[in-house]
C-alpha cells in the first residue's frame, strides 16, 4: 500500500514525495487515528524535514476534527485518500487544490460525469446501429490496458503513460480481428483498491459502457507483486456494478507484462499471456477474442452463394465480414464465407429475396 500511495502522489502534476513513514493507526471512527506516541513522532519528523508543503495520510477519509488538528500541528495542508483521488480526477495544481472547497470540486466532477454519461449513451446507440462488436478492456490502474489496445489496433494516437489513473475517461478505438471483422475496444478507467466510497458512484458512471459490451477483457500486470489482490479487487468491483453474469462468465483474462517475469508460467487455466509492449502473444489473443466475440454476439458463419452480376457481394463486404470468396466462372457466381449478425442477415434477405 505504501508503493501505491507514492504512485498516487506522483501522478499529480508537480507533486513529489519528500519522505514517507509507516505508522499504525486506529479505526477511522475513533476521535484520533494516531496514538500519542506516533502522533508526536510524526509531528517531529514533519517539522524536521525540509520542503514539505502537504502531508498525505493514506486512510480513506479523515474526520474534520483530525484534519483540523493535523493542519494546526503541522502547519501544512493535510490530504486523505479521498481528496488525493478526487484531485487526480481534476488534474489541478496544488495551489488550485488548496483554494477550492471540497464540496465545490465534487459537484463539478458529478456534473461532468453526467455529461459524459449522456455522450456515451449516444455513442452506444451509434455502435448498436452499425452492429459492431464491443470489447471492454478493464483492469487495475497502470496494468497496461492502453498499451494493449494500441498494440491490437495500431492506433498511434494512443499515448500510454506509466502512472496511476493515466486514463480518466472511457475512450473507444477501432480494430480488426484475424477474420478482418471490425471490433471496437473500449479503454476504461483503471480500478483502485479502497476507492473512497463517496466517489464510487462517480467511478461507476465511467464504467457504464462495460455493461453494454459483447465481451470483457481483464488485463492484469502479472509482474506486479500485488497482482493477485488486484485481480480480487477488479472482480469485486465488477460484481458490485451489477455486470451481467454472461459477461463475467465469458471474460477473457490476459496476463500482461510477461516480458518482465523470469520463467513465466501460467498459474491458472484459460489465461492468455502477452506482452503488450513487445507484442508477444498478440496473435493468440486475437484468435481468442474472435472466438469469444462470435460466440457472445450470436453472429452467423455462413457460406452464401452470390450472383456476380448483382451487387450482393459488394453489399456483404460493406455490411458483414467476408472471410473467403470462391468464384465459379462458368456459373457466374461465387460462394462467400461470411460472418454476419442476425440483423444484418435479415436485411440481406430482404434486399436480395431471390438469393439462395
Amino acid at each position: 500500500m505504501v508503493d501505491e500511495a507514492v504512485g498516487l502522489v506522483n501522478t499529480l502534476d508537480n507533486w513529489s514525495v519528500v519522505d514517507k513513514i509507516i505508522l499504525s493507526t486506529k479505526t477511522p471512527e475513533k476521535k484520533r487515528i494516531f496514538g500519542k506516541g506516533n502522533f508526536k513522532l510524526l509531528t517531529e519528523k514533519i517539522r524536521q524535514t525540509q520542503g514539505i508543503t502537504a502531508v498525505f495520510v493514506n486512510v480513506e477519509r479523515l474526520s474534520p476534527l483530525s484534519e483540523k488538528e493535523f493542519e494546526e500541528a503541522w502547519g501544512v495542508k493535510v490530504l486523505d485518500r479521498y481528496s488525493v483521488v478526487l484531485h487526480i480526477f481534476r488534474r489541478e495544481t496544488l495551489l488550485e487544490f488548496q483554494q477550492r472547497l471540497l464540496k465545490e470540486r465534487e459537484g463539478k466532477i458529478r456534473r461532468a460525469l453526467e455529461v459524459l454519461r449522456r455522450k456515451r449513451k449516444l455513442l452506444r446507440s451509434a455502435r448498436t446501429h452499425k452492429d459492431l462488436p464491443v470489447v471492454s478492456v478493464v483492469g487495475y490502474t497502470n496494468c497496461g490496458k492502453t498499451t494493449l489496445i494500441k498494440a491490437l489496433t495500431g492506433d498511434r494516437a494512443l499515448q500510454p503513460r506509466d502512472q496511476l489513473f493515466a486514463t480518466l475517461d472511457v475512450t473507444v478505438h477501432a480494430g480488426r480481428l484475424p477474420s478482418h471483422m471490425a471490433v471496437l475496444y473500449v479503454d476504461t478507467v483503471g480500478f483502485l483498491s479502497q476507492l473512497p466510497h463517496q466517489l464510487i458512484d462517480s467511478f461507476s458512471a465511467t464504467l457504464d459502457d462495460v455493461k453494454h459490451s459483447d465481451l470483457i477483457v481483464h488485463v492484469r500486470d502479472i509482474s506486479h507483486p500485488e497482482t493477485v489482490n488486484q485481480k480480487v479487487n477488479v472482480l469485486t468491483v465488477l460484481k458490485s456494478l451489477q455486470i451481467p453474469e454472461r459477461l463475467l462468465s465469458s471474460m477473457v483474462e490476459v496476463h500482461n507484462k510477461v516480458d518482465l517475469v523470469n520463467d513465466y508460467a501460467a498459474s491458472e487455466a484459460g489465461v492468455v499471456p502477452v506482452s503488450a509492449l513487445t507484442e508477444q502473444g498478440l496473435d493468440r489473443l486475437k484468435v481468442v477474442l474472435e472466438e469469444e466475440v462470435v460466440r457472445s454476439t450470436g453472429k452467423l458463419v455462413l457460406n452464401l452463394t452470390v450472383d456476380l452480376s448483382s451487387p450482393q457481394l459488394s453489399w456483404l463486404y460493406r455490411e458483414a465480414t467476408v472471410q473467403e470468396v470462391t468464384v465459379d466462372g462458368d456459373e457466374g457466381s461465387a460462394v462467400a464465407m461470411v460472418i454476419i449478425g442476425t440483423a444484418a442477415y435479415g436485411r440481406y434477405r430482404k434486399t436480395f429475396p431471390a438469393a439462395p
